[in-house]
């Protein structure tokens, strides 16, 4: 199936979804929809009627779970504690790393216990404060604890997290008992994460977390003026890990996988996105990009063809299905968003302009982004910031050395540390220099006070668009009196 019927079919799963969202909560199993796909398509020959039944399926099949996931949130084993507010002692694995302050901790987990009884495994949000926030403040993801404690409804802002499958609000005064993963990924992830953040430590704040934030999209320890620079210049979502990420940890281990099999490749290239994704803590942005880039090494694999916009829209189908709730998720919302802008105008856009090949592809490829993402950012935050034009080409072209290098120093200053501390702090010079660099684009750009609303967005729309037309109706008239235009 082309784009154009995989676009359809996501739109009727979109659409089911929203649906979903306003009908009451209720046990509809994804079965039925999922068996309703199957028998519609099957069964209808024609290929528009089939096309049509098809996205009518994937709507059904969207309302169906999303109702599901709504049934989870209001039905549990949780619920009566909820309700009650009732003490507990539970037992946990982390979902996140711990936020907070040094003596305070918020953070998500999977309860597995409640006074003993199975929980289910439903997500929680959990705070603590004093010894209890600063003691769970040093946890990773992964991570099992027993605390003590009691429930209550999610509240205010943190009602927001519901979208992350999360039913209530437990608030810790103990923490009793600690035992590290047992996943063998999260073993392995968290080491890894471990070492490239240690290294990041060798670098004077805010540098260091700024690396943190560039490398895994770990932001805790940016400080909030710094933090706002980037957002004010357009240039925060380098401190989120995103598919640019993802693709050069690819090109990293490449020259290793390219030595094995096809089969290997397919294999290697999917545990490093495993890995990877595991020690990012599976950001939205991080499952697009990874869904995306396995669906293009299965596609190599079986020798089909991997149109850009065909993967996308294949990785958001599969991602939705799995969980229907990321639709709410404005990170993954913008992550979609600047990789489709990318995929339909980044080459069109880079034939029309002039200039050095660089400064077209990153020109090109910064207003594509931009126009992908502005239908997410113009609602949500009400403008964009118009130096973010300017502050992301000279900034991006950073991020990839900055990522390949800063993981690699990361784990190899970490590991020479102990027998030659001079070299492990020359390993880092270059991480510098490059955070310094976007650091003084950010703070050279965030003063800028102009910013694109809607209006402005509507009106630079209709102009380039006017601009278009005029300039096709001129080449045809040309054309039409035998003139070729000067291109």
């Amino acid at each position: 199936m082309g784009a154009a019927g995989l676009l359809a079919l996501l739109a009727g799963l979109v659409a089911g979804i929203l649906a979903g969202d306003r009908l009451p909560p209720a046990p509809a199993t994804a079965t039925l929809g999922a068996a309703a796909a199957v028998a519609v398509v099957a069964t209808t020959r024609r290929g528009r009627m089939r096309l049509a039944v098809g996205a009518l399926a994937c709507a059904l099949l969207g309302a169906a779970l999303t109702q599901r996931a709504h049934h989870g949130l209001v039905e549990s084993p949780l619920s009566a504690a909820i309700e009650s507010r009732a003490d507990a002692r539970i037992t946990v694995s982390l979902v996140d790393d711990a936020d907070g302050g040094p003596y305070n901790a918020r953070v998500l987990v999977r309860v597995a216990l409640v006074d003993g009884r199975d929980a289910g495994g439903r997500t929680v949000l959990v705070t603590a404060g004093g010894d209890t926030g600063a003691r769970l403040r040093l946890l990773a993801a992964g991570d099992r604890v027993e605390l003590d404690g009691w429930f209550q409804p999610l509240a205010g802002t943190d009602r927001r997290l519901r979208w992350r499958h999360a039913v209530a609000h437990f608030d810790a005064v103990a923490l009793i008992g600690f035992e590290e993963p047992t996943s063998p990924l999260l073993r392995v992830a968290n080491a890894l994460r471990a070492r490239v953040l240690d290294g990041a430590e060798r670098l004077p704040s805010p540098d260091g977390p700024l690396v943190a934030g560039f490398l895994l999209g770990d932001r805790r320890a940016v400080p909030f003026p710094v933090e706002q620079d980037f957002r004010d210049a357009g240039l925060s979502h380098l401190l989120a890990v995103s598919g640019a990420n993802v693709v050069f940890v690819l090109a990293l281990v490449g020259p290793i996988l390219r030595r094995l099999s096809l089969r290997g490749r397919l294999a290697g290239g999917l545990a490093v996105l495993v890995v990877f994704g595991a020690m990012t803590r599976w950001e939205p942005s991080v499952l697009r990009a990874c869904a995306m880039a396995a669906c293009s090494m299965a596609a190599v694999y079986l020798g089909r063809p991997t149109a850009g916009l065909r993967v996308l829209v294949l990785a958001a189908l599969a991602l939705l299905v799995v969980d229907p709730f990321l639709l709410h998720s404005i990170a993954f919302l913008l992550s979609c968003g600047a990789s489709a802008g990318i995929v339909v105008l980044g080459d069109p856009l880079q034939r029309r302009l002039r200039g050095p090949r660089w400064i077209r592809e990153a020109l090109g490829v910064t207003v594509a982004a931009q126009v992908g993402v502005a239908p997410v950012l113009i609602p949500v935050f009400g403008s964009i910031p118009l130096a973010t034009l300017p502050a992301n080409v000279l900034a991006v072209p950073a991020a990839g050395p900055l990522t390949v290098w800063g993981l690699v120093a990361g784990v190899a200053s970490n590991a020479v540390a102990g027998w030659w501390p001079g070299l492990a702090d020359a390993l880092q010079v270059p991480t510098f220099v490059l955070v310094r660099y976007v650091r003084a684009v950010a703070e050279a750009f965030a003063p800028v006070p102009i910013s694109v609303d809607l209006l402005g967005a509507s009106v630079i729309a209709t102009l380039v668009a006017a601009i278009g037309m005029a300039r096709r109706r001129r080449r045809s008239t040309v054309a039409g009196n035998g003139v070729v235009p000067d291109r």
